[in-house]
């Protein structure tokens, strides 16, 4: 009798379903974290709903530039289902190289006194600059591996994020450089009463406007279609007549595109390049990507905004009423933590679909 009871009981414990309880466990601790921190944060009064506010705009100018990054990521996972962890650095070639022309203009006076002509200029070089690259990366580096286990090209990926990161240094020098100032992206404006810088609202709209060019260039023309539906099927789109190479360089060129504009929209707000500017930003586009759905347009650019938000507030708010000192210093930890935290309880992201489903 003794030894069909211990199996019994053996069997049960081994049908409790331990994962679920770790997991409810760990959403119940996170909880009563978040919320007993915020509200020690406002029982303290720290900060104003001014602070608040401006840390709220700030989210959404910094999360901007992530969806234009984190569509980059989306857009070749959505054709080649991998993980282009080289992007962060698309996104740094092109600010960079920028950085020398806009040096050029503002030695010269002409930044200042043609400031439309010469911020259009400096973005056509960095976006043309990240295309390149972008498309050279596909190239030389993806191509080869196309029919490779999934394995083999992220790590390529990684590799790759590291040759151009060292590559930009040996060109352009390892030291922090600062863009010339632009006078008339200084001050601010005053929007439904509320005063905002102008280089947020230049970051905001544009994301927005790039976005919606985005949207419609990939619903109503012909390269859009042939994305969406090499994406769907390669096999089946190449018997249809679609050229799948070409529509693959197509995307990266797009997402190469973006990354472009994202670092000068970047620059706007940081006002300074480093080689290695494109690591942490391509890490956060990348969450950004998972948080909303990779795979998804829309939810890239809900995700990106989504974390600027929670890194500018989450910190402040989370962290103040326990006693951390400086915790906008922990921002990547809000941003990593997050991360970890989709991939645990909601591993397809807020609009994602199923693998076989992605496009």
């Amino acid at each position: 009798m003794t030894a069909p009871a211990t199996s019994s009981r053996r069997l049960r414990f081994e049908r409790l379903p331990l994962r679920r309880i770790i997991l409810i466990s760990l959403s119940i601790a996170i909880v009563y974290g978040v919320v007993a921190g915020s509200a020690a944060t406002l029982r303290m009064g720290t900060f104003t709903a001014a602070d608040w506010r401006s840390l709220v705009i700030n989210g959404i100018a910094r999360g901007s530039v992530y969806a234009l990054i984190a569509i980059g990521y989306t857009l070749v996972y959505g054709i080649l289902f991998m993980i282009n962890f080289a992007h962060g650095e698309v996104f740094m070639s092109g600010a960079y190289t920028a950085f020398f022309v806009a040096v050029a203009f503002g030695r010269s006076g002409y930044l200042n006194a043609h400031p439309l002509v010469s911020i259009g200029a400096i973005l056509i070089v960095s976006m043309v600059t990240s295309t390149l690259v972008a498309v050279i990366l596909e190239r030389v580096a993806y191509r080869p591996l196309r029919g490779a286990p999934r394995l083999v090209p992220l790590i390529t990926a990684i590799g790759a994020s590291f040759f151009l990161q060292y590559t930009f240094r040996g060109l352009y020098g390892a030291q922090a450089r600062a863009y010339p100032t632009i006078n008339v992206l200084q001050g601010t404006w005053t929007i439904f009463g509320v005063e905002i810088l102008r280089t947020q609202v230049i970051v905001v709209v544009a994301a927005i406007l790039l976005w919606i060019a985005l949207f419609t260039f990939v619903a109503k023309t012909r390269t859009g279609r042939s994305m969406r539906a090499v994406g769907e099927d390669r096999e089946i789109a190449a018997l249809m007549g679609i050229n799948v190479d070409r529509t693959i360089v197509a995307t990266f060129a797009i997402g190469g595109a973006l990354a472009g504009a994202a670092g000068i929209l970047y620059v706007f707000l940081f006002n300074q390049v480093i080689f290695t500017m494109g690591f942490f930003p391509g890490i956060k586009a990348f969450t950004a990507a998972v948080l909303g759905g990779i795979g998804s347009v829309t939810g890239a650019a809900m995700g990106g905004l989504l974390l600027g938000v929670l890194e500018a507030v989450g910190p402040n708010l989370f962290l103040t009423g326990v006693g951390v000192p400086s915790p906008n210093q922990l921002q990547p930890v809000v941003a990593f933590g997050i991360l970890v935290l989709v991939l645990i309880f909601l591993p397809g992201g807020f609009l994602g679909a199923p693998e076989e489903k992605r496009a």
